[in-house]
């Protein structure tokens, strides 16, 4: 029964949250949003229980001086700075601007992302150095379309095109040619749509994993290898 519990409640459960979607009558609809509202409520103590991990696992590390235990010991300080101000002196008004928590996040976090955003460009340029070797007609066009993107997107791009092709004698549309337009157009069209279907395999995807949950043949989730 210990297991034939959990598989029955997750089969129950999961056909009326996606019955929900298709069967307007009341008697289905609202339990299925109580559903939805209790999955809400789950994630939340899913939070609560997270930072309580994370609070244990930067302790051991500090306790037992670690290499990086001083980094461990600044984020678990600007943890508790951030809840405390959040849940004590902000309180409802914690989004609203003036607060100590809009200016944490302003000052501290924002900085800090774009840090880490700007360390991840030379990691991504490194890696589009080895992804884009050309040895074949598609890595010739994913190559192109890369740096016709990457440049288009800066002022440079069109400053250098202006350098090349904006000069007198030249026919009109090849002197005011930009890279601009094009990047967008690649944006706009072939990137959308390798987008959406990458979208749409991961939607079936979920939907498959999501089936196989709710019949009973993905049981990873209990514990067990089965």
């Amino acid at each position: 029964m210990k297991r034939e519990i959990p598989l029955f409640l997750t089969a129950l459960i999961g056909a009326i949250v996606v019955a929900g979607f298709f069967v307007p009558h009341q008697w289905v609809s609202v339990p299925a949003d109580f559903l939805q509202r209790c999955a809400v409520i789950v994630v939340a103590f899913g939070y609560a229980l997270g930072g309580a991990n994370v609070i244990r696992v930067n302790l051991e590390g500090i306790a037992r001086r670690q290499t990086d235990w001083p980094y461990k010991l600044v984020l678990l300080a600007g943890m508790l700075a951030t809840l405390v101000f959040g849940l004590f002196v902000d309180r409802a008004a914690f989004q609203d601007p003036g607060t100590v928590s809009v200016w944490i996040y302003d000052n501290i976090y924002v900085p800090m992302n774009s840090t880490m955003f700007a360390l991840l460009a030379f990691f991504i340029a490194s890696a589009a150095f080895r992804a884009f070797r050309v040895r074949s007609t598609e890595a010739a066009l994913l190559a192109a379309s890369a740096l016709i993107v990457m440049l288009g997107r800066v002022p440079l791009g069109d400053f250098v095109m202006a350098g090349l092709f904006d000069h007198e004698g030249l026919p009109d549309f090849v002197r005011h040619w930009r890279l601009e337009p094009v990047q967008q157009w690649i944006m706009d069209f072939p990137q959308n749509a390798a987008k959406r279907a990458i979208l749409i395999g991961a939607a079936m995807g979920v939907m498959a994993t999501g089936l196989r949950v709710i019949l009973g043949i993905e049981r990873s989730y209990l514990g067990g290898s089965d």
